[in-house]
Order: structure tokens, then C-alpha cells, then sequence
């Protein structure tokens, strides 16, 4: 199945909770969610009072929902100063390790990645993942438009019901709400590629600490 980069001039499903979710028919997405506890209550909420006053000298409403909307609007300085102070930021803290990190075990990682490859083939074409200790990244061509949000739910889901029956415990296990971005170019596609398969070398991982793989080119 051939699958696309964001088109400006395609039919776009928007849906909002916390963040904006874009979806178009058989598209490349960078997917990425995390555990429950992967960010302490007072680094979030910092990290959000310094966006919405970001966000507010820019004459931008911080109660905004669809981000993409606004990012469209932002000049390329702009989009560029956002991604270095809290795009940048935010994943930096996911990689501090902060909450239990109980993907270090392999056999706990090993669920996420059993359950990415399920369906590879099939329902979505897997570019590249990596399991870190405390949060996901997958980067995808999914089929349909209006599957990814679904999708992501089952992965998490079913993950989660796997992990809790292992650590024999019940209760929230990822953050309720996952990140998704539409590819726009090929060129993003690489960096996406890239940034996930040198996310655990960011993070100071040791060999087994993770589980990480890219499609052959």
C-alpha cells in the first residue's frame, strides 16, 4: 500500500482533547505516548505556564485546541523557537527517566513491541519504534483516515492490560492522551527515523535497556 505525506489541499479529520489530532486517508504518522508517572506534576505544570505566556505575547489564545492550526500560523522563526523551548523540552524530560521506568524490562518492553508488529502489513507499514523505559515513539503509514487515533487506543490498551497483569497490579498505566504528528515530507520522515532509533543514545541507555528498530532502507 502506497501511503502519503500531509496534503494542505486533502480532506482532514480534526479532533481535540488536550492536544489537536490530524488525520488524513493513508497517511505517515510520528506517534509518541507515555506512562502514567513519565512526568512529575510540577515539571508539567511549569513547563505549561511557560507556553501559555509564550503563547499569549504572541497574541495566541493558550486555551487554543488546534495547535496545528496555530503552528500553521506562526512565522518559520517562530515554529523554530517553539520546538527548541518546549517541543524539545518536553521530550527532554521524558528522557530523564523520571517514574518507575518498568520498560527497562525487556520482558515488559517486549509486550509493546509484540503488539507493534502484530498488524504490521496489514492494518499500518511500521517505519521505525523504540520502547524507552518510560515512554513510545513509533513513526507509521496507517491505513484508512480517522484510524490512527483507534489504533493508537488498542496499542495502548492492550498493552497496558499485558504490563498491569504482569507487574500484578491494576489502575492507569500510559498517560490517558498520545502526541501524533502527520508527516509533511520525506525529508521529515528521515528526521523522524533518525531522531528514534538515537532517542535511547540521547537518553544515556544501556544495551538492553530498550528496544528499538528501523525498516531497512
Amino acid at each position: 500500500m502506497e501511503y502519503r505525506f500531509f496534503d494542505p489541499a486533502a480532506m482532514t479529520d480534526v479532533t481535540h482533547g488536550n492536544l489537536s489530532h490530524w488525520e488524513q486517508f493513508n497517511a505517515f504518522y510520528f506517534i509518541t505516548w507515555r506512562t502514567a508517572d513519565s512526568i512529575s506534576k510540577a515539571a508539567l505544570d511549569r513547563w505549561e505556564t511557560e507556553r501559555d505566556q509564550w503563547l499569549s505575547s504572541r497574541g495566541i489564545d493558550p486555551a487554543v485546541e488546534d495547535w496545528q492550526r496555530v503552528f500553521e500560523m506562526l512565522s518559520e522563526g517562530d515554529r523554530l523557537q517553539f520546538h527548541k523551548l518546549f517541543t524539545a523540552r518536553w521530550n527532554a524530560l521524558l528522557d530523564e527517566g523520571h517514574g518507575e521506568c518498568v520498560l527497562r524490562r525487556p520482558e515488559l518492553s517486549k509486550i509493546v513491541e509484540d503488539s507493534l508488529r502484530h498488524f504490521d502489513g496489514e492494518r499500518y507499514a511500521l517505519e521505525a519504534y523504540v520502547v524507552m523505559p518510560n515512554h513510545v515513539h513509533v513513526l507509521a503509514g496507517i491505513s484508512g483516515r480517522g484510524d490512527m487515533k483507534q489504533l493508537c487506543r488498542n496499542w495502548k490498551n492492550f498493552t497496558a492490560m499485558q504490563i498491569n497483569k504482569a507487574l500484578g497490579r491494576t489502575g492507569q498505566f500510559w498517560q490517558w492522551e498520545s502526541f501524533d504528528h502527520l508527516v509533511r515530507t520525506p525529508a521529515s520522515l528521515e528526521k523522524f527515523r533518525k531522531y528514534i532509533l538515537n532517542n535511547p543514545l540521547k537518553a544515556r541507555l544501556k544495551e538492553g535497556e530498550y528496544l528499538a528498530w528501523a525498516k531497512p532502507k
